[in-house]
Parts: structure tokens; C-alpha cells; sequence
């Protein structure tokens, strides 16, 4: 028995391929063998829904693409805002901090001679054989509204003893005439007995504000020699 081996290529090739030709004569017998509309509808649907989602997924892909530098942009400005909004909070804290500083330095400053004044004019009214054991404020200072302006008013407690009680009544009238010393108010008066001797004890509430410009007279600092 005889076997015959073709060893030429082109015609294997041939046979086994069939060519371009051959390839669309099948399919042109495949489309003539389908015969159903439904099933023709099914495979155009779903070659539809591919093309669809091939789109989709390129474009999206396209545009991720594109925002992919803008949320790199976007984060980095989120971080420097985020730097300013820390330092805003700082200098506010900074600054509210000084703000209380020199609110404290203010109320300080504009205090330290009020007492010193208080002292000069109690020691004005008061008369002889009549001192004074107790001076103290009575509350924090208040601002009182006048017709123009805020006056700050120091509500005080004087204590003490004289050997007159003439004398604790002109201590009276003379606190009343002071221009700095207002509301003048006698809370107690009794006789006691100190060293063997009998003396008045008095207890006295007021107030010191700022007098009327009238009263108040300023003097230079400095003056030219010539």
C-alpha cells in the first residue's frame, strides 16, 4: 500500500483556510441559515449593548484620566488652606491673648491713682479727734451712665472712732462736699468704750467718681525758662 504526503504549503494552507472569500461566503451561508427575527434582534442587542459599555468604559476612562490632575490639584490647595486656616487660629489665639493683656494693663494703669485720690479727700473732711480704723472698697468698680459720657464709680467702707460725735456729723457734711465723693450713706453709730474712755464708733459707706471738669484743674508738665 502506497501513502502520498503533499508537502507544499500553499495548498494545505489552502484547503485548511479557505481564503477571505470562503470566510464571507460562510457567513453570508450562516445569515441565510438564521432565519429567526428574534434571535437575528438578541445577537443585534446584545452587540448594541457591547458597542455601548465599549463606550462607556473608554469615555469614563478618558475623563478619569482628565480629573485625575484636578484631584491632585484640588487636594494640594486643600492642604495649603488647610496650613492657612491653622495659622488664622493661631494669630487670633495670639491675639486675643494680648487683647486681654492689655485690657488687664489698662485697668491697671487707669486705677492706680483713684485711691491715692480717695485717701487725699477723706483726709480732707475728716476733722480733729476723729480717725479712721477700716478702709476698704465694697465691690468691683462700675460704670456709671451719665449724660454724656461713662463715669467709673468706687463704692468704699470707711470705720472708725472720735471723741466728739459733732465731729462724726461735720465728717458727714464735709464727705458730702466733696465734688469726688458722692452718695454719703451713715450705716452705724454707737458709743463705746475704749482705753476707759467713752468714743463714738461710726461705720460710713460712699462713692467716688470722677468730679465735674469744673473742679479738676491741670497744671503743665513742663515750663520754658526764659
Amino acid at each position: 500500500m502506497m501513502i502520498t504526503v503533499n508537502l507544499r504549503p500553499g495548498q494545505k494552507r489552502k484547503a485548511a483556510g479557505g481564503g477571505p472569500k470562503q470566510i464571507l461566503e460562510r457567513f453570508k451561508s450562516l445569515g441565510n441559515k438564521v432565519k429567526d427575527p428574534f434571535l437575528v434582534g438578541s445577537i443585534a442587542a446584545c452587540l448594541g449593548v457591547g458597542l455601548f459599555l465599549g463606550w462607556t468604559f473608554l469615555s469614563t476612562n478618558a475623563k478619569y484620566s482628565e480629573l485625575g490632575p484636578r484631584l491632585e490639584q484640588a487636594r494640594d490647595e486643600h492642604k495649603r488652606f488647610d496650613n492657612l486656616l491653622k495659622q488664622k487660629r493661631r494669630a487670633e489665639t495670639i491675639r486675643d491673648s494680648l487683647l486681654a493683656q492689655i485690657a488687664t494693663i489698662r485697668g491697671v494703669d487707669g486705677d492706680r491713682y483713684v485711691w491715692s485720690h480717695v485717701l487725699d479727700e477723706v483726709a480732707k473732711a475728716l476733722p480733729p479727734y476723729t480717725w479712721l480704723t477700716t478702709m476698704a472698697p465694697q465691690a468691683a468698680p462700675v460704670v456709671a451712665d451719665t449724660a454724656d459720657t461713662a463715669v467709673k464709680v468706687i463704692r468704699f467702707r470707711l470705720e472708725g472712732r472720735t471723741m466728739d460725735l459733732q465731729a462724726y456729723t461735720r465728717f458727714l457734711r464735709q464727705l458730702e462736699a466733696s465734688p469726688w465723693v458722692t452718695d454719703v450713706t451713715p450705716m452705724e453709730a454707737k458709743t463705746i468704750i475704749e482705753k476707759e474712755r467713752p468714743v463714738t464708733q461710726f461705720t460710713i459707706q460712699a462713692s467716688f467718681q470722677r468730679a465735674d471738669s469744673a473742679y479738676i484743674r491741670t497744671v503743665p508738665l513742663s515750663q520754658s525758662v526764659r
